[in-house]
């Protein structure tokens, strides 16, 4: 909360930061397009010595106007700088063109989102994601699409989803393993890949993978493919139906950027539902991302972005939280935090809950 407490801009700035945010969508294109087209990469290989439009014109299959309105475009954006007509890259330039959060962030707002924001404001006004319907028709949420989501689409929507849930995997493994573990439970299983890093990080435990039918089916052929048929087994589910339950029997329950996929009310009928199977002993894995527990401001304004996905593509009703309502939805739910780790990975928290008996 400490980076949103002050008003940081004169007046001047602040204009000049309305006519960013007026034009942001021309902005994202352009730069899009300059990392697509080969652009940004050809004028990083011409190092200090820059490169002039012909020169970039030569090597491309592109018209003298269109690579002139990006390079120009490029300018206003910060990506080049432009020095006896030769362009260079920039700092930023270099950025958008190699760091792979940039990347990963990118493609997920372009193939994921884009479209769909056009209908954003009805998705406040109504709780539904009708943005949703770019990517997916019939279907009321994204997770019940996910298997069957355009190519390009779900490749985008996966690497978003992995980059952040993996760079903390092998922090909060020692974790959960430190005390003695026989049996897993991987609540919102997705592909699998928790699953994975469990049986290669401990050769005796077991785990049941519970998420959607269509879900699961990709998470256990992955299982099967890596030899893991026998050690990781299979539980269909919908969460949201009020008359299912998980099953018993597992001294640890993992859910993994999972709960921020639905509201305050569903969290807490979800957890309500490990309560219900959970024994002496046993405990509650939540690993999350909370905008409030970020180093930096720039993590906290990518989540705070972030959230408007759910709103519009994923569900209508969920967000990336602050912890406070997390908490608030884990007492409801009759458990007790006994454990809370932040900055995990990439900006990860890690939340160890018992039973509240």
């Amino acid at each position: 909360m400490r980076f949103f407490n002050t008003d940081k801009l004169t007046a001047i700035e602040a204009k000049q930061e309305a006519q960013k945010i007026a034009f942001a969508p021309f902005v994202f294109q352009a730069s899009k397009a300059l990392r697509d087209l080969g652009i940004l990469e050809l004028i990083e290989l011409a190092g200090d010595a820059g490169i002039t439009l012909d020169q970039i014109l030569e090597k491309l299959t592109l018209t003298r106007y269109g690579i002139r309105v990006l390079l120009e475009a490029g300018l206003g954006i910060g990506l080049l700088i432009i020095k006896e007509e030769k362009y260079k890259l920039t700092k930023l330039g270099y950025f958008i063109l190699h760091d792979p959060m940039t990347k990963v962030n990118m493609d997920f707002v372009h193939d994921v989102n884009y479209e769909g924001f056009f209908h954003f404001q009805e998705c406040i006004t109504t709780g539904k994601p009708a943005g949703l319907k770019s990517i997916a028709t019939n279907k009321d949420t994204v997770y019940e699409a996910l298997a069957t989501l355009p190519s390009k689409v779900k490749e985008s929507w996966f690497n978003f989803d992995h980059f952040y849930s993996d760079a903390a995997f092998q922090y909060v493994l020692p974790l959960v393993f430190k005390d003695k573990v026989k049996k897993v439970m991987d609540v919102g299983a997705n592909t699998g890949k928790w699953a994975l890093k469990c049986t290669e990080y401990n050769p005796d435990i077991a785990v049941t993978m519970c998420d959607l039918p269509g879900q699961l089916n990709v998470a256990l052929k992955n299982m099967e493919s890596n030899g893991l048929s026998n050690r990781v087994s299979g539980y269909a589910i919908n969460l949201l139906d009020p008359s299912t339950t998980l099953p018993t029997g597992h001294d640890v329950i993992w859910m993994s950027q999972f709960l921020d996929c639905f509201s305050e009310e569903e969290i807490v009928m979800i957890l309500k539902k490990a309560a219900d199977v959970m024994q002496e002993g046993d405990r509650l894995f939540i690993l999350e991302t909370y905008w409030d527990r970020q180093k930096y401001e720039n993590a906290a304004f990518c989540l705070q972005q972030t959230s408007l996905y759910f709103t519009c593509i994923a569900n209508g009703n969920s967000q990336m939280y602050h912890a406070d309502v997390m908490h608030a939805c884990i007492a409801k739910a009759g458990l007790k935090i006994v454990e809370e780790i932040d900055h995990l990975g990439i900006s990860h928290t890690l939340t160890q809950c018992i039973k509240n008996n």
